[in-house]
């Protein structure tokens, strides 16, 4: 049985709170070796709120989350035994990664909150270059992952808005996939459901207010209640439902998006966000897509290319990015079977053509 189809709760243990990083040194003390993998924003959000001290050995990842850089990372690992992953999504997915080339233990710890990461045992990897490659499963779930929310809430903003774009794709993507099933669900898959429609609902109704709180710097319920969807909540749908709650068309549209240079400087959220109205007017849901239309204006996310800064050669782009999404490998056929790129860049030119003004 293929791991995407195994039933995955989520890490052996999960602490989300005020102060959280005051438990890091009692957790790693079941590891006589382990070894830090961080950017340099993240590590020094992490010493900031990190009220004691270590000596583990820290090395800092290159930016691609490509397999050569999780090799590079293994390669510098002798007799390591847990890897203790630091940062945003591309940090923690390395991190993952190398814990996988070696078969040991890995612990995360967010700093951003753009995605759920650190609560996922599969990373989305690239290659080199920038561009998509796969996403890649592993055998391990992390030994810990470590939200301290007094760190998360200093956390860029854009970021946070990613992860709450990526997290509502959640329930749009599920829905999309399990609606074409026939016959009754498994019930673990419509746990996985129901969770992400949960999600969704604490999104909706508490996104803005959690985005303010980011603002003011104060950890409210509400920014709480959205972190925890966006890494812990997420995390388990996917956990759940297995390839019923995975990636299908929103994220299908981000791939083909990171094939266009002006779009890679955008979080994955939000580029995902953007594919779920694709996929949604791609199904002809477009009542669904007229009662989120306001959501994404009110917290600031582009519905068009345009909005991405794509000002030359616009069709070109789209026609590149709908190729690569209504590929047989990607994951748009899981909702819709024929899906074809002439129907991915019709519904992007219906988005164009919207009077919507620009959001973001």
């Amino acid at each position: 049985m293929k791991l995407s189809q195994t039933v995955r709760s989520g890490p052996d243990q999960y602490i989300s709170q005020e102060g959280a990083l005051k438990y890091f040194d009692e957790k790693l003390t079941r590891f006589s070796n382990p070894v830090v993998i961080t950017g340099e924003k993240s590590y020094e959000a992490f010493l900031k709120h990190y009220p004691g001290h270590h000596d583990y050995p820290v090395l800092r990842y290159d930016h691609t989350a490509s397999v050569v850089d999780m090799k590079r990372l293994a390669d510098q690992c002798s007799e390591v035994d847990c890897i203790v992953g630091i940062g945003g999504g591309k940090v923690l997915d390395t991190a993952k990664g190398t814990a996988d080339l070696l078969a040991i233990e890995y612990v995360m710890i967010p700093t951003i909150l753009g995605t759920c990461a650190a609560y996922t045992p599969i990373s989305a990897t690239y290659h080199p270059d920038g561009t998509f490659r796969s996403v890649d499963y592993y055998t391990r779930s992390a030994s810990l992952c470590l939200m301290d929310l007094s760190l998360l809430i200093e956390s860029p903003k854009k970021y946070f808005a990613g992860g709450i774009g990526d997290s509502l794709a959640k329930w749009y993507e599920a829905e999309g996939i399990t609606e074409k099933v026939t016959g009754t669900l498994p019930a673990m898959v419509s746990v996985g459901l129901h969770t992400a429609k949960v999600i969704q609902e604490i999104l909706l109704q508490d996104s803005e207010e959690a985005l303010i709180s980011m603002d003011r710097q104060e950890v409210t319920p509400a920014f709480q209640r959205v972190a925890e969807a966006v890494v812990a909540i997420a995390g388990t749908v996917g956990g759940f439902a297995g390839e019923y709650g995975r990636m299908a068309g929103g994220h299908a549209v981000h791939n083909g998006m990171s094939l266009v240079p002006e779009t890679r400087s955008y979080e994955h959220g939000v580029k995902v966000a953007y594919g779920v109205l694709v996929q949604l007017i791609a199904d002809g849901k477009f009542n669904e897509v007229d009662l989120l239309l306001p959501y994404y204006k009110k917290n600031g996310f582009p519905h068009t290319l345009k909005s991405f800064g794509i000002t030359e050669n616009l069709d070109a782009a789209m026609k590149r990015i709908a190729a690569f999404a209504a590929d047989d490998k990607e994951t748009f056929n899981l909702v819709i079977a024929d899906i074809t790129k002439h129907d991915i860049y019709n519904a992007m030119q219906y988005l164009e053509t919207m009077t919507l003004e620009k959001t973001y």
